[in-house]
């Protein structure tokens, strides 16, 4: 039977409420939170492994909870412990409104290149060193739904269990593979397994259209105050460029991210 919390006081309560502010802490534990049933799920559903799930009865049904843990788990993974809790304190706990009443603690995992394994012709997304959670989020999102191959952050200076990313990526944390390092690194890797260089940037680039996106690819995009590093620019086979036709010369990094995996989207479902 699972442990009812009532009180706000409740040590574990205290930890969560500190795991989900401070990344430090998430660090520190190599545990994150996820909130909301379907998060959840889909964490579970990529192998994540779940430590601990906390539910609102007022929100979410015991059915669904007794659904969502007879799933599969993690390979050698344990049941996770389970908590019943208040309104009162699951609204403590809940960094947004509207998550399903449900949140749970997550072991991270590694994410390395060594991990990564992508097919023939893979679409490659690269961000070097982002900065805002959301924008990230949204990225994962977009990635999923064009069926990236990967995605990979160079010298982040986010964090990749951020609960603004995690809300943003509604899930696409755990459904697409991301790999995390240098800029070099991920230089080599590309260059080790043949996939073209493109560079989303204003200067010497040619319009998104022309480029051949159905080879392997990987599209490398900067942060929107100062764009893309020499290094980054140096190492590129093609520029490209989104075209503005107006007076504002750039687009979010997300949504200049969605426009050019769609593009390779159309390219490569055409080409069939």
């Amino acid at each position: 039977m699972a442990e009812a919390i009532t009180s706000l006081q409740n040590r574990r309560i205290k930890d969560l409420v500190a795991l989900s502010e401070k990344s430090r802490l998430r660090r520190e534990k190599m545990v994150f939170t996820v909130e909301g049933r379907r998060e959840v799920s889909r964490c579970m559903a990529a192998g994540f492994q779940v430590l601990e799930i906390y539910w609102c009865p007022d929100l979410v049904d015991e059915g669904e909870v007794d659904s969502l843990l007879a799933g599969s788990p993690a390979a050698g993974a344990a049941r996770p412990e389970i908590f019943e809790v208040s309104q009162a304190v699951y609204s403590k706990i809940a960094y947004r409104e509207g998550t399903e009443g449900m949140v749970a603690v997550v072991r991270c995992r590694e994410h390395s290149l060594e991990n990564l394994h992508v097919g023939e012709n893979p679409l490659v997304v690269v961000l070097e060193s982002v900065e805002k959670p959301g924008n990230l989020g949204a990225i994962l999102r977009t990635a999923d739904a064009a069926g990236v191959s990967a995605v990979i952050v160079c010298d982040p200076l986010c964090d990749l269990y951020n609960p603004n990313l995690l809300r943003a990526s509604t899930g696409g944390i755990f459904t697409v593979p991301v790999a995390v390092c240098s800029s070099e690194e991920a230089v080599a890797w590309l260059r080790a397994h043949s996939v073209q260089i493109l560079t989303a940037q204003l200067q010497d680039s040619s319009p998104y259209y022309d480029i051949d996106f159905v080879r392997g690819t990987a599209v490398v995009f900067g942060t929107e105050a100062t764009g893309l590093s020499g290094y980054w620019r140096a190492q590129a086979d093609r520029h490209v460029i989104i075209p503005m036709l107006s007076r504002l010369d750039s687009l979010n990094v997300a949504t200049s991210v969605a426009i050019l995996c769609y593009e390779a989207v159309r390219q490569r479902i055409n080409k069939k």
